[in-house]
């Protein structure tokens, strides 16, 4: 008698789908192999487990609004020769989640920037970690969004809580008030308590000009992300080349001329 049709309901009760899924294939195997009983039922823990973790993973890029999959393996690293791989590699490792240390990335646009932030982003996540990828002037605007919903402390205990947080394009746009207190009120609550990966296409000693109206702050701000940061500069050429295409009429010349050849 097979006894999978009445485990099914059981596992789908227990919330136990990794085992279900697996359970004719695990028990052929088990079959097949003359497997112990610990042997199989090892077997159908680690689909479980593996299945769990694979949602976790899923769950966290979702929530971490990446603007796309990148990943380290996909970085160009032979088109920035002047950049500091060991320092990414040792990076891509988590140390500074666990120091609680800010990642601060700095270059021109269109060297990588965004790129290898989201690649770190996804290091994190596949070491469990939870992340928010976000652009500063959008960061910001949900700030503001949330003073007028009248849920500005508790959007920023939010963000302040996050273990990791990439802010994209710091310094883009400049920051006009309240823009300019709220992301100093977040750096200060996050400083020392959660990691923040930061992209500038602005030079570190050029950051002060980000807050215009408020130079007090801006050097408040900045020594915060600063202090005890990694800092990795991308000097090179913009990866966006644009695509060349071939003079009107080419391809159909080219084919008057084979036709005449032949």
């Amino acid at each position: 008698m097979n006894p999978i049709p009445e485990l099914a309901p059981h596992l789908k009760q227990l919330r136990l789908s990794g085992i279900f899924d697996s359970l004719e294939a695990r028990n052929r195997q088990a079959i097949d192999g003359k497997l112990a009983y610990t042997e199989f039922l090892a077997l159908l823990i680690q689909d479980e487990v593996a299945r769990r973790e694979q949602k976790k993973f899923t769950l966290r890029q979702r929530r971490a609004t990446f603007r796309s999959t990148k990943t380290l393996d996909q970085f160009d690293f032979d088109r920035l020769p002047k950049l500091n791989r060991a320092l990414v590699h040792d990076l891509a490792t988590g140390r500074y989640l666990s120091e609680r240390a800010p990642v601060l990335i700095v270059g021109q646009v269109g060297v990588g920037k965004s790129h290898l932030a989201q690649a770190l982003g996804h290091c994190a996540i596949r070491q469990g970690i939870d992340v928010l990828f976000t652009p500063c002037a959008q960061l910001t605007a949900s700030l503001n969004a949330a003073r007028a919903a009248g849920g500005y402390e508790r959007k920023l205990a939010t963000l302040a809580r996050i273990p990791l947080l990439i802010i994209d394009d710091f310094g883009l746009k400049p920051l006009r008030p309240p823009a300019d207190e709220d992301l100093h009120d977040l750096i200060a609550e996050r400083y020392e308590q959660a990691a923040t990966i930061v992209t500038s296409n602005l030079d570190f000693h050029e950051w002060d000009q980000a807050f215009p109206n408020n130079r007090l702050l801006a050097s408040a701000t900045v020594d915060r992300l600063r202090h005890n940061a990694y800092c990795l500069v991308l000097d090179g050429p913009s990866g966006r080349n644009p695509k060349i295409a071939p003079p009107a009429g080419h391809s159909t010349l080219a084919n008057i001329s084979k036709a005449n050849h032949s």
